[in-house]
């Protein structure tokens, strides 16, 4: 992100004065973020949650499937974990140098190495496990589960490879997130609520009503202060909650489809990516107040996104779908999208 400034002189009183109130002014709107790049990867199926590995240059893609792993320096597919069976989502843990997919049609999770993207071991989970999540506060991966009358979080400790036990949610859970300092939060999309619960103990601390925001379905965390940002899809808002209280702060327009939500530490900046082919971009001003400040043309069906904290660039991913009955999506179309600000 590029701020627009002026450098001030400071032997003219006057000129630093006026310079400097234009350049706060300027600095409001000083957020300049576009796709810089296009990698097109193609290959056969849809996609869901992105995975940013900041550490190894690398993007995981859920592919249906199969999970893609693309170098981010390279934009070239440098490897794969197969047989990953409606595959949602990725969770890294870094100090053990495991990683975990949650596999929604075989209701299990798939262990694999860091490295040489090999699978360990497949574990059973809840039915139809959607969003999944490391904490690494309690060490242990959460799935959260979602199919037929399931409306679960099962919990595995991440260094045994083992369930240790299923927390009961009251609603069909969609993204989580967690503060890594004993509380684990997740939306709730049929109630439009957000659960926050204790990983260790896996007692529910609180089911907190998300006003003005329907079906959400992303959800990100700005840990310092502690406050939590939930995209909604069925009404095209954000909601920006205090993670101590639940109480909603305020409600900004995103964009139609929302699927993800982001949270970049190093540049207080809030984003939703959307369907419509739009990323909404909304600045943290301060702890209390928000404003959007650049909605950012993407492509059409990239509705999932992944923040790398280290470079601040964001990944998103789309492709040509077919018109009908049936989402399909045309051969060889799908693409990754890089966006990034300029300072």
């Amino acid at each position: 992100m590029r701020r627009r400034g002026f450098r001030i002189s400071l032997t003219v009183v006057g000129t630093a004065l006026a310079l400097a109130t234009m350049a706060i002014a300027a600095d409001d709107k000083g957020v300049d973020y576009k796709v810089v790049a296009t990698w097109k990867l193609g290959g056969d199926g849809g996609w869901d949650y992105l995975t940013a590995d900041g550490d190894g240059h690398r993007l995981f893609i859920a592919r249906g499937t199969r999970v893609m792993v693309v170098d981010t320096e390279s934009g070239k597919q440098v490897g794969e974990i197969p047989d990953t069976a409606g595959v949602h989502g990725v969770a890294l843990d870094y100090e053990l140098g495991r990683g975990f997919t949650s596999d929604g049609r075989e209701d299990t999770v798939s262990v694999f190495d860091l490295k040489t993207l090999a699978v360990e071991k497949k574990i059973k989970v809840g039915n139809g496990p959607d969003a999944i999540l490391y904490d690494p506060f309690s060490k242990r991966v959460f799935t959260f589960n979602g199919k037929g009358s399931d409306r679960t979080a099962t919990a595995i400790e991440a260094s045994k490879g083992e369930v240790v036990g299923t927390i009961q949610l009251g609603g069909k859970p969609e993204f989580a997130a967690t503060d890594e300092n004993g509380t684990v939060f997740v939306n709730l999309e049929d109630k439009s609520e957000i659960v926050a619960f204790d990983p260790r103990k896996l007692t529910v601390k609180s089911h907190w009503k998300l006003t003005d925001c329907e079906e959400p379905t992303g959800l990100a965390i700005d840990r310092k202060h502690r406050r939590l940002f939930a995209g909604c899809s069925g009404n095209k808002r954000m909601a920006i909650v205090d993670a101590d209280s639940g109480k909603v702060l305020a409600t900004p327009a995103i964009g139609d489809g929302c699927d993800a939500t982001a949270f970049d530490a190093g540049r207080g900046l809030a984003f939703a990516s959307a369907g419509d082919g739009t990323i909404t971009v909304i600045k943290e001003d301060d702890a209390a107040t928000f404003s959007v400040v650049q909605t950012v043309t993407t492509q059409k069906s990239a509705r999932t996104m992944a923040v790398d904290g280290r470079t601040h660039r964001l990944f998103t991913v789309g492709a040509n779908v077919v018109p009908g009955p049936e989402r399909k999506v045309e051969p060889g179309s799908f693409v990754v999208l890089v966006v990034e600000g300029a300072r």
